[in-house]
């Protein structure tokens, strides 16, 4: 039986904010959540369909109304997420995830959680002295990782950050490359300067990394050192060795966390040579300290698209059980 709810709101504007600045998103939410009708106009909505579903399209404006007077500054990405919760019965709301803020830098906006295995990525890295981010590109794992050690830097819990990733091709390619080894290996540590500058901004990450404050190195170089009071990120971790990954972990010293980040269909390593990150995330399952989250194509906030491609290709490949191809991310 058919049911119809007037939603009112303070205001026109009031309600413009909660969908994101686009009415066209209450298309979204009709479809979603399988009501008969959604109509607006000045500050109220109206709801038309099933009485259930009138009720789960009440809890995501109840969602909305609640973030937005908290602060939050919501997009059409929030208001189709907040639809996409309330739709899959998830506990995780709109609200409690713009609440976990990192970073917030002078001048910058604060990093928040856009997806639930983002928030759950956060609070394992908050929690736990080794957390894995496992997952396809554009899913945030080196981005949160980086903002996490920078709040805590930030907060005095840790004294520097270190950030490393293998150089995969460190044989005969780059022999052939000018300069020293960390010259040789300075593109593949681009991503990591990338993301350091645009939360810091230029002027402030060079001087951490004048004086030693933030280290990008190459994983070569962290053999025989011991890492206090750091917090230690290891990028692209699918291209370590057994021996190096088993090398990384063990440079963990007092007051340290680490983040190791990688995607496991993006192996550069040469055929038939074993992934260290596989090997680690079997090894470390069940061990106490350590968490590993895995990240989906749900969980990809580059452009749309992207997540459809990484589940097209996911399917693809689950149908065929066909071994993923190697390449870079």
């Amino acid at each position: 039986m058919s049911e119809s709810l007037k939603l009112e709101f303070e205001s026109g504007v009031f309600l413009h904010s909660l969908l994101g600045g686009d009415v066209s998103s209450l298309l979204y939410l009709e479809q979603a959540l399988s009501l008969q009708k959604v109509v607006t106009r000045d500050g109220w909505v109206l709801l038309e369909g099933a009485r259930k579903d009138i009720q789960r399209a009440e809890r995501v404006f109840a969602d909305l109304e609640e973030a937005r007077r908290g602060g939050a500054l919501l997009t059409v990405r929030e208001f189709k997420l907040a639809v996409d919760l309330v739709a899959k019965e998830s506990e995780q709301t709109v609200t409690r995830m713009v609440q976990i803020k990192l970073l917030g830098a002078r001048g910058k906006k604060a990093v928040v959680p856009k997806t639930p295995g983002q928030a759950r990525y956060i609070s394992a890295m908050q929690h736990h002295d080794v957390t894995f981010g496992l997952g396809p590109a554009g899913t945030g794992k080196t981005y949160l990782a980086m903002a996490m050690a920078l709040s805590l830097l930030k907060d005095k819990q840790v004294h520097r950050v270190v950030l490393t990733r293998p150089a995969v091709e460190a044989g005969e390619a780059l022999g052939f490359l000018p300069g020293d080894l960390k010259e040789k290996v300075a593109p593949y540590l681009r991503p990591l300067y990338d993301a350091l500058h645009d939360m810091l901004g230029p002027e402030e990450g060079q001087r951490y990394l004048e004086d030693g404050t933030i280290e990008i190195a190459p994983l070569a170089y962290m053999r025989g050192r011991t890492l206090a009071r750091s917090f230690v990120i290891l990028d692209e971790a699918q291209n370590t060795t057994p021996e190096q990954m088993f090398m990384f972990l063990t440079r963990l010293g007092e007051g340290s966390r680490c983040a190791v980040t990688g995607d496991g269909s993006q192996v550069d390593l040469k055929e038939g040579q074993q992934s260290g990150l596989a090997e680690a995330v079997q090894a470390l399952s069940n061990v106490e300290g350590v968490s590993q989250v895995r990240l989906k194509a749900e969980d990809v906030v580059r452009h749309e698209v992207v997540g459809r491609i990484i589940a097209a290709y996911e399917r693809e490949r689950g149908s065929s059980n066909k071994e993923p191809k190697k390449g870079g991310s």
